[in-house]
């Protein structure tokens, strides 16, 4: 049981998913499909890709998830895209690069990001095409995370709040929206390729939510404490835009301190699996200890 190893083996399977679900860059029109791979294939943690592979061989799925997890990664990208432009983050870097809108301009950064959205459910719609009941499923999944009512609807909230006062409550909804619910999904999304019973989707979600919340609070810490070098993307942006982060409500003792809570409370609803979870236990506790 090697993490850095099974890391790999699950990186290798994304790049060469990626390369070859996502539409080819010479199609026309040549450079927004440029702008899309430029994001793409930036590098990154792949985090939420690797818990979709993870989880359905958890769970012991004989059907192939890979183009869910690659469509998660195409949702994932978009929303980095337009997190970035001047109008939300005014971001000059993501995943150690210039950010998309720096290379190719507001304007085609834009369509990238939508043109990513829409390949997501494009990459499912094919990919699940003789498995509809499955496909299906899968469609909500990632709809529903990435709804108003989600992901964009904790993008709001964040944006909202910069320079104002906000409730711990609120905050809770920026972070288990704008990141929990997608990392939630991720893992739910793997699951249902091995038809998983209703308990078995409680607690996979009970430890999406903790695991999300672990790795906002530990990004609102690494924000706070490190470097853009170490990073791959703009530190201190949350501080400059006036956010409401875990780190400005508690500090950052408090701050590391709940990243070390949520991540057992992740690996005890893993516990359900038993040995089979070891990977994504060995992935909760390394998301408690990163520093980068």
């Amino acid at each position: 049981m090697d993490f850095k190893a099974q890391s790999g083996i699950y990186l290798s399977r994304i790049e060469e998913g990626i390369e070859r679900l996502t539409t080819p860059v010479t199609t026309r029109p040549a450079i927004l499909h440029e702008a899309m791979r430029y994001s793409l294939k930036a590098g990154g943690k792949r985090l939420r890709p690797i818990l979709t592979l993870a989880a359905a061989e958890m769970a012991g799925a004989s059907l192939d998830p890979l183009p869910a997890a690659v469509a998660v990664e195409c949702l994932h990208t978009y929303s980095l895209i337009h997190d970035d432009m001047p109008c939300v983050d005014d971001s000059d870097l993501r995943r150690g690069l210039p950010t998309n809108h720096k290379v190719y301009g507001e304007a085609m950064a834009l369509l990238a990001g939508d043109a990513l959205l829409t390949e997501a459910f494009r990459i499912l719609g094919e990919g699940y095409l003789y498995q509809p009941s499955v496909g299906q499923k899968l469609l909500h999944l990632l709809s529903k995370a990435a709804s108003s009512r989600e992901l964009i609807g904790g993008q709001v909230e964040d944006v909202l709040g910069e320079g104002s006062e906000i409730s711990p409550e609120d905050l809770d909804f920026i972070h288990l929206n704008k990141t929990a619910a997608l990392i939630t999904a991720s893992l739910e999304m793997g699951l249902t390729h091995a038809a998983p019973c209703p308990e078995d989707v409680t607690a996979i979600r009970r430890a999406g939510r903790a695991m999300g919340l672990a790795f906002q609070i530990a990004d609102d810490v690494l924000d706070a404490t490190s470097n853009a070098e170490a990073l791959g993307k703009s530190a201190g942006r949350d501080a400059s835009l006036g956010k409401n982060t875990y780190v400005k409500f508690y500090g950052i003792e408090a701050s590391v301190l709940r990243v070390k809570e949520l991540s057992d409370e992740c690996e005890e609803a893993l516990s359900r699996w038993g040995e089979r979870a070891w990977f994504l236990a060995a992935l909760t506790r390394s998301m408690a200890s990163r520093t980068c």
